[in-house]
């Protein structure tokens, strides 16, 4: 709407003008009429270069009519406004104005008017048939003094044109030329102003006037493609309807971001996901979250992972217990508790440390248990045969070997001194042998467990000058590889 103010400081300015102007009130009635309510707005310019204006002329030669022959001096304040006794005013549509902005305020246009002069200064006169064609630049104060936009427009012109009077001769004349344009909508304004035209040809002073004129203006030639209330020149999106705030860009979905930096122009989001939305509050935008209705860390890409093993909860068939992706989330089995899962793990009923495969180890006190044993098989003079009292001591070996099924394990043949040295070499060999025949034949040891080691009379344990002396010599031991 129009507001009050606006209003009122468009009647104080037009007030002189209406004084004793019968015929001018039509004009004005029709246009408060006619556009009370619209909005103020643009004027010509770039976007509405086009300028068309009718209204209503004035003629009026006092005080540049004799014996004054001053222009805008003898009386000039008193006498300027004397509606009834100098101006010549013809009670139609009497002044077509047709314009062109050129820019940066500037505008140019052509005016033709007709009157009936019946009155020249004080003097009257037979009615006299007036014409006149008028080319003006003019020159538009309202951006540099308001501001960009605005419905109040001040502005001068400067430029030339021809008149017809009666029968007295037509001339060219010099014009300058006081308006004030009040915008009422975007494109239509009310045009009020003075021109003063000075006669080019000496001698006919009798043709220097003052020439005043209402009229009703409207701009157009604007191109708004898109039809979104933008013209294309302010337009960043002209062939697509947008909004003000985005210089004509649109928003589709409402969210504040302009679909040209909205990565979710679709779907209202959040500025800091740029216009994508987070549905589900994890911090991770929908448009890059694999689960966007359920909360999940970024490291599962937004997805749930209730144990914390990097299988999504969706795709774990252990979703609260880890376990390996290869696994599907779940743990691998691990029989022997020993932390070496049992598809790793050389002996899966066993408990062994990961760095034996999860195998138990060997140790010194093993070996000496294992000795003992071996200590206890007892051979015949120049025999390899074992006692079947020792048998039951093999039993006791073979279990614990049977714990450590990684191990590998050498049985050291020895013999006493009586013989060669090559015999007792063969000898001890063949004792060897015969135990771990015994061991992998009677009692299910892996052979790959055992080798054998001839020492002969080498490495004798105890005297070999006593029969007891002798008989310990005759012996087997297990040593590690």
């Amino acid at each position: 709407m129009l507001d009050f103010n606006k209003l009122h400081l468009l009647q104080l300015t037009l007030k002189f003008y209406l004084l004793n102007m019968k015929n001018l009130t039509k004009l004005f009635l029709f246009a408060a009429l006619t556009f009370v309510g619209l909005s103020t707005a643009n004027a010509q310019d770039k976007n509405n270069p086009w300028a068309i204006s009718i209204g209503v002329n004035a003629v009026d030669t006092y005080p540049v009519y004799p014996p004054d022959n001053r222009p805008l001096t003898g009386g000039f304040p008193d006498e300027y406004f004397n509606v009834r006794d100098h101006w010549n005013i013809l009670p139609s549509v009497s002044t077509l104005y047709v314009g062109r902005y050129v820019g940066a305020g500037f505008a140019f246009g052509v005016r033709g008017s007709i009157n009936k002069i019946d009155q020249m200064g004080d003097l009257p006169v037979d009615d006299l048939a007036y014409y006149s064609v008028d080319g003006m630049f003019s020159y538009s104060f309202r951006d540099a003094l308001f501001g960009e936009g605005g419905w109040f427009d001040p502005y001068l012109g400067g430029g030339g044109g021809y008149v017809f009077i009666g029968d007295m001769p037509s001339h060219g004349t010099l014009n300058g030329t006081v308006g004030i344009k009040f915008w009422l909508s975007d494109n239509i304004n009310l045009d009020v102003s003075s021109t003063y035209k000075h006669a080019m040809m000496p001698g006919t002073y009798y043709t220097r006037h003052m020439q005043h004129v209402v009229g009703i203006g409207f701009a157009f030639g604007g191109t708004d493609t898109d039809g979104d209330g933008i013209y294309d020149d302010e337009d960043e999106c002209p062939e697509t309807p947008g909004l003000p705030e985005f210089n004509g860009c649109p928003d589709t979905d409402g969210d504040g971001i302009p679909d040209s930096e909205d990565a979710c122009p679709e779907v209202a989001g959040l500025p800091e996901f740029n216009g994508c939305p987070d549905t589900d509050g994890d911090g991770i935008p929908d448009n890059e979250d694999a689960c966007p209705d359920v909360a999940g860390p970024a490291a599962t890409n937004g997805c749930p992972d209730a144990d914390g093993d990097g299988v999504i909860d969706s795709e774990d068939e252990c979703p609260n217990e880890a376990g390996p992706a290869s696994n599907n989330g779940c743990p691998f089995a691990d029989a022997d508790g020993d932390g070496v899962a049992d598809k790793d793990d050389d002996c899966p009923n066993v408990a062994g440390p990961a760095s034996n495969n999860g195998c138990p180890e060997v140790d010194a006190s093993v070996l000496e248990v294992l000795n003992g044993e071996a200590g206890r098989i007892l051979f015949d003079t120049d025999k390899a045969t074992i006692r079947t009292s020792s048998y039951e001591t093999l039993a006791r070996i073979a279990s614990i070997v049977k714990e450590y099924p990684t191990a590998s394990f050498e049985v050291e043949g020895h013999a006493d001194s009586r013989a060669s040295n090559a015999y007792n070499m063969d000898l001890s060999e063949r004792r060897a042998q015969s135990v771990v025949d015994y061991l992998t034949s009677k009692e299910g040891v892996n052979a790959s467990q055992l080798s054998i080691k001839a020492y002969g009379e080498e490495q004798p344990i105890a005297p070999n000058t006593t029969a007891a002396g002798m008989q310990l010599n005759r012996r087997v031991k297990l040593t590690l590889e």
